[in-house]
């Protein structure tokens, strides 16, 4: 097993890794850019390196940097989290290159899911099923023959990265030209490669993710599925598992596809196959893969009652991991809601500034993978995660109920966040019926807008209120007078006491 273990990330992620490097008596090293000399994952870890100023490609994203606080720290393996250079071929290359263990898939692996044009064309040689659509496309004209062949809506998308970026949705003929165009702009400044593919667009499906993970003895499964269809810009916000919409026979169909795909190129450690389904004819299709660990791991670790973290760990340092689908059984239902500093009443825009307040519901059934507390700073040069708040009920009914009052027990004073909007989307009718899609966001919350609360300011003027006297008070001071005063300092029930000093 590794002695010491880098983690190249920051906020909840890079605390998760080290929680799960402490129980395994592993110690740890963080890296931390200028704006998070105070954050808490330098806090939590044994060691931490300063690897650069704010911006995240002269820090988080510097691989000289890295693999030079690798280096320096004598650190065995390196464990990327999610985001940043977690999918990143290069970057897993020279950690290997550098002597070190990366805590991931092969380089190859990474390389070939992480192009969604070559990783679809892959898919189809292997018999998974993929959305209907043409790669290798070049001009103009081509795009054109090739929406008219599959019929409009078509998406327009990137080949590299993910996450909404560089992805475009046409309605019609004369929208493609903009949307070829604006879209290779975004995919080329966001990635560095304007390669794009066009796809049949599916408005009304539901975005359903499978958890695989493989080891280096050819043992590769699947630890069965997460639904991911309350989205926001393709951006997702609430996930759950088991999926409302599978049946076992749908299950084991996916399942079998998402280890195929992951087979396919050899792959171990823990991944994700992600699939659109068409909830009509309950077809399937192969969306891409995300070789890493995914944001929402913690809810198949609730119903499963595993460690994913500690087994990326221990099947990168060679052990077998010993578990098939048969050998779990899925315990009630999971929900995670992500707690964002951003304002969803105005487009979803970040918001910065200092946490003043941040307290995290508690009880049974509830966890909390947090990044933040009081006095932390929310930077514009980082994700505006927050949190992410995981519950388990005894069915699906149990686990909403759990989550709303979780979340009715979150506070965050400082910034602007969604906790109202979740809770809306965790009340609406058609969320509690598991009747949603990839666009029933932005169709039913187009104009949604908070509920009218009282202003944090307003709550510390009252808090104070009993503890300072108004200056322009003009009242009775002496104890014979306090029943006609109420601001009178003999009324406060301090305890304090004027003794004269003998």
């Amino acid at each position: 097993m590794f002695k010491k273990i880098l983690i190249v990330n920051r906020g909840e992620i890079a605390i998760r890794v080290i929680r799960a490097c402490k129980e395994l008596g592993i110690r740890t090293v963080a890296v931390y850019s200028e704006a998070d000399a105070d954050a808490l994952h330098v806090r939590h870890a044994e060691e931490s390196v300063l690897i650069g100023p704010p911006s995240p490609r002269e820090s988080y994203l510097n691989v000289e940097a890295l693999i030079r606080a690798a280096r320096e720290t004598g650190v065995d393996a390196v464990h990327p989290g999610y985001g940043f250079l977690s999918e990143n071929a290069a970057f897993a290359k020279a950690v290997r290159e550098a002597g070190l263990t990366f805590i991931g898939p092969p380089t190859e692996a990474i390389r070939l899911m992480g192009d969604k044009a070559e990783s679809k064309i892959l898919m189809k040689a292997v018999g998974v099923p993929t959305v209907p659509g043409a790669e290798g496309l070049d001009s103009l004209v081509e795009f054109q023959e090739a929406a008219t062949e599959i019929g409009y809506p078509a998406l327009v998308k990137a080949a590299a990265g993910g996450g909404g970026v560089g992805m475009r949705v046409v309605q019609r003929e004369n929208e493609l030209p903009e949307a070829v165009e604006s879209a290779r702009r975004e995919a080329l400044n966001a990635f560095g490669d304007e390669t794009l593919l066009i796809e049949k667009y599916l408005p009304e499906a539901r975005h359903i993710e499978f958890q695989v993970f493989g080891d280096q003895h050819g043992h590769v499964t699947h630890l069965f599925e997460r639904e991911c269809s309350i989205q926001r810009r393709h951006q997702k916000i609430i996930e759950e598992t088991p999926s409302p919409l599978l049946d076992d026979e749908l299950r084991n169909r996916m399942g079998a596809a998402a280890v195929a795909a992951a087979k396919a190129v050899n792959y171990t450690n823990a991944g994700t196959v992600e699939f659109i389904v068409d909830p009509g004819t309950r077809d399937f299709y192969f969306l891409e893969m995300n070789t890493r660990l995914q944001v929402e791991h913690p809810i198949t670790e609730m119903v499963l009652g595993i460690d994913l973290v500690q087994w990326q760990i221990r099947a990168a340092a060679g052990e077998a991991f010993p578990y098939v689908p048969d050998d779990f059984c899925q315990r009630g239902h999971a929900i995670e809601a992500r707690l964002y500093a951003e304002d969803p009443a105005n487009g979803f825009l970040p918001s910065t500034g200092l946490i003043y307040k941040f307290v995290e519901p508690r009880g049974p059934g509830i966890r909390v993978d947090s990044g933040v507390a009081d006095g932390s700073e929310v930077s514009h040069f980082y994700d505006p995660m927050l949190a992410k708040i995981i519950v388990q009920g005894e069915d699906r009914a149990a686990a909403i109920q759990r989550m709303q009052a979780a979340l009715r027990r979150t506070v965050v004073h400082g910034v602007t966040t969604n906790l109202g909007f979740l809770q809306s989307v965790l009340a609406h009718p058609d969320f509690r019926q598991g009747r949603m899609t990839t666009q029933w966001v932005e169709s039913t919350f187009g104009d949604w807008r908070p509920d009218p609360t009282v202003p944090f300011e307003a709550l510390v003027a009252a808090s104070l209120a009993d503890f300072i006297q108004p200056a322009a008070s003009a009242g009775p001071t002496s104890p014979s007078d306090v029943s006609s005063d109420p601001f009178s300092p003999w009324k406060v029930g301090d305890g304090f006491r004027l003794q004269k000093e003998k």
